[in-house]
């Protein structure tokens, strides 16, 4: 199959920019093994092909085939049906859970980044420390296939790899390049730091961070920065 993918750019109008559903869907692809070309998109200066292609709408898009797909959870729907085994990996969770489990934490982030008052300011720490905490405890939490009913040992904490077991799903692809954001925006305009004694987010990040389907789909730091340059107010 013939893929292009269409991210927005970053500062110089060529690398790749801060978007983490641009990175959720070149994360998507790797995972399936798919060859496909990139075109950044400079939304100051729109290239003409896509004025034609997407009026109005914003990347990240996908050519297949010569069809253009814009809606983003439809691309995703798209690529798992059309690419399935035998010749792809499937990508979905089992588990329900594993999609939920990250879903307010981006959320609790951008209230936390966005607020100016100081006196507010521990509330929405708090917020979003709770959306880690929940995070952590499902990562921790052994999964059903690792609790072996025949073993003599219990296993009391996790040693998956990931959300959903050790492979990297659809669920990983959508939750960790916001963490990657978090971790960076939050640091330095905030002084946050993911607590050290949430074993199970860092043993999650840390094991992320040796895909190359991940790290080298993540954005510059700078372009998160500049990103969240204006969005986070000082507080006074």
């Amino acid at each position: 199959p013939c893929f292009s993918a269409f991210p927005q750019a970053g500062l110089d109008g060529e690398n790749i920019g801060n978007c983490p559903f641009c990175q959720r869907l070149f994360m998507v692809l790797w995972l399936k093994g798919v060859k496909f070309n990139v075109t950044t998109v400079d939304m100051t200066r729109k290239p003409e092909e896509l004025k034609d292609l997407a009026p109005g709408t914003n990347p990240p898009f996908l050519l297949f085939n010569k069809e253009l797909k814009t809606d983003f959870i439809k691309i995703e729907e798209f690529l798992e049906q059309t690419l399935g085994p035998p010749g792809y990996p499937r990508l979905s969770p089992k588990y329900k859970e594993s999609f939920d489990v990250g879903s307010d934490i981006f959320a609790k982030f951008s209230a936390y980044i966005k607020n100016p008052r100081k006196e507010a300011n521990i509330n929405f720490e708090k917020a979003l420390l709770r959306e880690f905490h929940r995070l952590d405890v499902y990562l921790n939490t052994p999964l059903p296939e690792e609790i072996d009913q025949d073993s003599v040992e219990d296993i009391t904490v996790s040693k998956r790899k990931f959300l959903d077991g050790d492979h990297l799903t659809l669920a990983d692809c959508n939750l960790l390049p916001k963490l990657h954001i978090i971790k960076i925006a939050a640091k330095k305009y905030r002084d946050f730091e993911i607590p050290a004694d949430m074993t199970g987010v860092w043993r999650y990040l840390n094991n992320a961070y040796t895909c190359d389907e991940f790290s080298h789909t993540c954005p510059a730091d700078e372009e998160i920065e500049h990103t969240y340059a204006s969005v986070a107010r000082k507080m006074t």
